[in-house]
């Protein structure tokens, strides 16, 4: 499911190794990301099989939030070849977010 990220680095370095990824900033305090992560998690696996996971903390790793600009949680960030393409905060909707992600994914992995 969800990779738990360690350091910059490491996000940075799945941005570019990854033709998709979905990063989810969350914080400790935040109860509406523990409702709100399994049902991403899901939609991802069902919709979107081949968009990678990715699980930051914010208050864990405030340098990852902060060059990406997070500073709400929770906060969804998709990347199609490393560039930005989808950005969420605080009241996400499943169903947005899975009209949001449908275009550019079947544009990338098109059979």
């Amino acid at each position: 499911m969800f990779t738990e990220i360690q350091s910059l680095n490491e996000f940075n370095r799945l941005k570019q190794e990854e033709p998709a990824l979905l990063g989810y900033f969350s914080t400790e305090a935040c109860n509406v990301c523990k409702v709100l992560k399994p049902k991403v998690a899901e939609l991802i696996q069902k919709e979107f099989p081949k968009v990678k996971l990715a699980y930051i903390k914010s208050d864990v790793l405030p340098e990852v939030a902060g060059q990406h600009q997070v500073f709400a949680a929770p906060t969804i960030l998709v990347f199609f070849d490393g560039r930005e393409t989808i950005r969420k905060s605080r009241n996400i909707g499943i169903d947005e977010l899975s009209r949001e992600i449908r275009r550019p994914y079947s544009m990338i992995f098109s059979e």
